[in-house]
């Protein structure tokens, strides 16, 4: 669609689901205004971005924006009592699929609408968090790191960043074979609730697909002969 501009009588029409930033310059304050509505602008009044067509996140999408607005227990912008939007200044917020949006003065979009990562079967992305936050009743603090197993879809958090995608390991139902492993930190085996100290090595030969286990690090494994470990 063409830039929408003005008539010469400074009238802006503005379609469904697009929005005008108006700066008012008697008090300095830029509101939003969303259509479908016609805007006829005062002397004081200046356009200062749009007509622009509102963010739209489709079903399995996500984005992320900057700055973004404060909103109340209803869902309402929080207003300054200049009447300027209130920002979490350098925060950043995750929005999944949902109603058209405005960007609000001072919003911007840190990441463009992009499709959820589907983790598939026998593969793992490791989280690690960036900021102390309660995950589901689970205390994480910054530098944690734990995994999200697949299958499964999964949803961003600002709290988190991805590490890396790891696939399983298949331990082959072979005679004398086994995945050498060795922990890089203090940790608890699933298998067998044992603990581990970090730098202690064992062995898994059960024949199954291995893989990390959450809130630990393994160090690289290799299959190896089990006569001679």
């Amino acid at each position: 669609m063409k830039k929408l501009v003005p008539d010469a009588l400074g009238i802006f029409r503005i379609p469904p689901f697009y929005y005008l930033h108006i700066l008012d310059q008697s008090s300095n304050i830029t509101r939003v205004l969303t259509g479908p509505t016609t805007f006829v602008r005062q002397d004081n009044e200046e356009v200062v971005e749009g007509p622009e067509k509102m963010v739209v996140v489709p079903p399995n999408h996500y984005c992320v924006v900057r700055h973004p607005v404060v909103k109340d227990s209803t869902g309402e912008v929080v207003l300054e009592a200049s009447g300027q939007v209130k920002l979490k200044h350098g925060d950043l917020e995750v929005r999944l699929t949902g109603e058209p949006f405005p960007l609000y003065p001072g919003e911007r979009m840190q990441e463009p609408v992009t499709k959820l990562k589907a983790v598939p079967r026998d593969t793992a992305l490791r989280l690690q968090a960036v900021r102390d936050f309660s995950d589901n009743g689970i205390n994480r603090l910054a530098l944690d790191q734990w995994l999200f197993e697949g299958p499964g879809t999964y949803i961003p958090r600002i709290e988190v960043e991805v590490v890396e995608t790891i696939k399983a390991t298949v331990i082959p139902h072979t005679p004398h074979t086994a995945l050498r492993i060795r922990a890089n930190r203090d940790c608890k085996d699933r298998q067998v609730e044992a603990e581990c100290r970090a730098r202690s090595g064992w062995l898994e030969s059960q024949e199954r697909t291995y893989l990390d286990h959450t809130r630990r690090l393994w160090a690289p494994s290799q299959l190896t002969n089990s006569t001679t470990s």
